[in-house]
């Protein structure tokens, strides 16, 4: 996998720079360069785009502790990575929020894996949402409208994720007149056409992006047997059917294709549709019903000593979704709805040469909501209480087993199709309060209680397309996760600076990891290659922002721990989590000195990430093995990475023109991407790390038409 990113990269960075290219650069340094664990050092997520911090009257007024909504329109004042703007790295700029690293799509919230986070597209559940491994987001900003995420703490109207959800609406069209745009940058182009449908308020959007890599791998003959391709495409139509009525249809498709030579092949793609009927019955009640499927199909191959090797994998999902809102008075709103979805997942399904081997399960999902979002005490007092009910049921009409406490099965059944194998129960109660002591000051608390049914296992922290998904079933329980927030927001008087602070410690139950010696493909039934325990993370999250004057922006910072005890690892003891990166750092300024000119800049610093590194070597038949002892107890060195953006801007008539010069890395430091390790051959006994990194210095460059 390393190599194949690496060729990748070192296409791109062939293209983009001379000295950023290329260097995929592989460090070979001593063993204690892998610092141990008691060392605070730390590794960067990608910066991207503005997040621009939300406005203090919002922080001071939202019910929900821990709620961040994302200006879309701000997000190109920031800079991107190969010229790309990405909501998914731009939600790494706020607090609590880490990225998992360069060339890498997933994020990390308040100690949760990214795997805990349940991402919804109108609606609809998605998953892996990165290009090129991650290197872009599969969300074309220039088709997104709303972005919020819940970091833990949410209305019980959300659920499926126990880290955080991510609420992605794609935007309405314009009803008043037509608007096109395109965008070229170094590796893809997009456009976007949105506009009136008739004159009954009517509304059509569609978009969409793809990549141009393979016309210049095609022209290098060390990279031409190579194909590196993805593209997506959004549409949003909205009917009125009346004063009373709208109907709107989304769809979503985002595709990857990687090829390395004749060594690997890998795939992935996602799909979403959604079908959504708003219904107002009065100024003060309304209802929606939603009709969502979503579809994730990953494959790969590889050549392994002259044999073949294909893998396939999917989780398709149908949700069927209706809630009502009542706003009874001044004083109170309340919601209710349910939910019940129906789940098919393939976990695996692998051919070596002629034998063939599948593990596929069912699952339906239930649940049922009711919340009450109350003003009191003359508005001082907002308090928002509710509770979510989910009932979570695996299907019959594929084989079950029992196990033995070691993962070897000893018993099979098969239950007939549709039959309920089980049923868990979880109650989730979600509490908010926020006391506003004056116009300027609040202080907020927080509990909720979240459920997650299918969890994705890796044997790294990174997010790849290969990872296996697992059900609940009746081995797997389905995770749960008890968070609890304390914070507060001030603001100064004349709106220039404000300032937050928030805590939060958050215990879960049912974390599952990969037993000591096994992998992802071990065996095909994931149940024997994993065991169960609990987990704990806990934290502080500190941030100010400038909202007026020349030079505008923000700063935060992150202090976290991440545990994890799991039955047979580390002898059943606490242990640190791979995803445990104790500080982050970021500092965003903007300006806007004239009116064709922006400049902006982000600079990052993360604790490097938690790792295992060998204690011990042996050899067997002329090859050196190591022994890896305790788990997480050394670290990746710090990442640390300035980026800097500049953009130009005219406008002619109905027209805007924008050139956008990015410098990402601009003191061109290699951070590392993985470790590996090999034997040092100047000293027979010793063992040394192998740094290797994506990225140097890289300059951007893209324009932007807009009509």
């Amino acid at each position: 996998m390393g190599r194949l990113l690496l060729t990748l990269i070192a296409v791109m960075l062939t293209m983009t720079a001379a000295d950023a290219a290329g260097r995929q650069t592989v460090v070979e340094v001593g063993i204690d360069s892998v610092v141990p664990n008691r060392s605070p050092q730390m590794q960067d997520t990608l910066r991207e785009v503005v997040v621009r911090s939300q406005a203090m009257k919002r922080h001071i007024n939202d019910m929900q502790i821990g709620v961040e909504k994302v200006d879309v329109e701000t997000m190109s004042q920031l800079p991107a990575l190969l010229g790309e703007r990405d909501i998914i790295k731009s939600l790494q700029l706020l607090p609590g929020v880490k990225g998992e690293g360069d060339g890498l799509g997933g994020y990390q919230v308040r100690g949760g894996t990214s795997a805990q986070n349940n991402i919804m597209l109108n609606g609809a559940t998605v998953y892996n949402v990165g290009h090129l491994m991650g290197l872009f987001s599969a969300f074309n900003d220039d088709a997104m409208g709303s972005v919020e995420l819940f970091k833990g703490l949410m209305a019980p109207r959300y659920g499926g994720g126990t880290s955080s959800v991510l609420n992605v609406s794609t935007r309405s069209g314009n009803p008043d007149s037509h608007h096109f745009t395109t965008t070229v940058g170094l590796l893809s182009a997009k456009a976007e056409a949105d506009g009136p449908l008739g004159r009954d308020g009517s509304t059509y959007l569609v978009a969409g992006r793809t990549s141009y890599v393979n016309l210049f791998i095609k022209g290098m003959p060390k990279y031409s047997s190579n194909s590196l391709m993805f593209y997506d495409m959004n549409s949003r139509l909205n009917c009125r059917l009346g004063e009373a009525d709208q109907l709107s249809l989304s769809l979503f498709h985002s595709y990857d294709r990687i090829d390395i030579e004749k060594m690997m092949r890998m795939a992935w793609s996602n799909s979403a549709a959604s079908l959504g009927w708003l219904h107002t019955r009065s100024p003060r009640s309304y209802s929606h019903t939603q009709l969502v499927a979503s579809n994730y199909e990953t494959s790969q191959g590889m050549e392994v000593y002259s044999f073949n090797v294909d893998m396939k994998g999917f989780n398709r999902q149908l949700t069927l979704r209706h809630q009502q809102t009542w706003t009874p008075n001044t004083t109170h709103a309340f919601n209710a709805g349910g939910e019940t979805t129906l789940m098919g997942l393939q976990s695996a399904a692998w051919r070596l040469q002629t034998n063939y081997e599948r593990e596929k399960r069912d699952t339906w999902i239930a649940a049922l909501w009711l919340s009450d979002d109350m003003t009191l005490f003359h508005r001082s007092l907002n308090l928002s209480a509710g509770l979510r009910c989910e009932w979570i049921s695996p299907l019959g009409g594929k084989p079950y087993y029992h196990l033995d406490d070691d993962g070897n099965i000893t018993d099979t059944f098969y239950p007939k199709k549709w039959d309920i194998v089980k049923t868990y129960t979880v109650l989730q109660p979600r509490l908010s309060v926020t006391w506003k002591v004056t116009p300027a000051v609040a202080v907020k608390v927080g509990y909720s209680r979240l459920t997650q049914t299918v969890q994705p296992l890796r044997n790294s922290s990174m997010t790849l397309p290969v990872d296996r998904l697992a059900f609940t079933s009746n081995n797997i329980k389905p995770q749960i996760s008890d968070q609890v927030a304390a914070g507060f927001s001030v603001a100064m008087p004349d709106g220039v600076w404000d300032f937050a602070a928030d805590g939060y410690w958050k215990k879960l139950q049912n974390v599952y990891d990969f037993r000591e010696g096994k992998v992802f493909n071990t065996d095909i039934e994931i149940e024997r290659l994993i065991t169960g325990g609990r987990g704990r993370a806990y934290g502080l999250e500190l941030s100010a922002h400038k909202n007026k004057g020349l030079v505008t922006g923000w700063a935060t910072y992150s202090l976290s721990w991440v545990n994890n005890k799991i039955i047979g690892i580390m002898n059943g003891e606490w242990y640190t989590g791979p995803n445990d990166r104790r500080h982050d750092l970021v500092v965003v300024l903007m300006s806007q000195p004239t009116p064709r000119w922006t400049f902006s800049s982000v600079w990052r610093y993360t604790t490097g990430q938690a790792m295992t590194a060998p204690s011990g070597k042996f050899e067997v038949a002329g090859e050196t093995n190591y022994y890896f002892g305790e788990r997480n107890t050394s670290r990746a060195p710090a990442y640390h990475r300035l980026d800097l953006s500049a953009a130009y801007s005219t406008t002619k008539g109905k027209a805007t023109r924008t050139w956008t010069f990015g410098l990402f890395n601009a003191y061109n430091r290699y951070n590392p991407f993985f470790i590996s390790f090999k034997e040092d051959e100047t000293k027979p006994s010793g063992t040394k790390a192998v740094v290797t990194s994506l990225f140097g210095i890289v300059p951007t460059v893209s324009f932007t038409y807009k009509y």
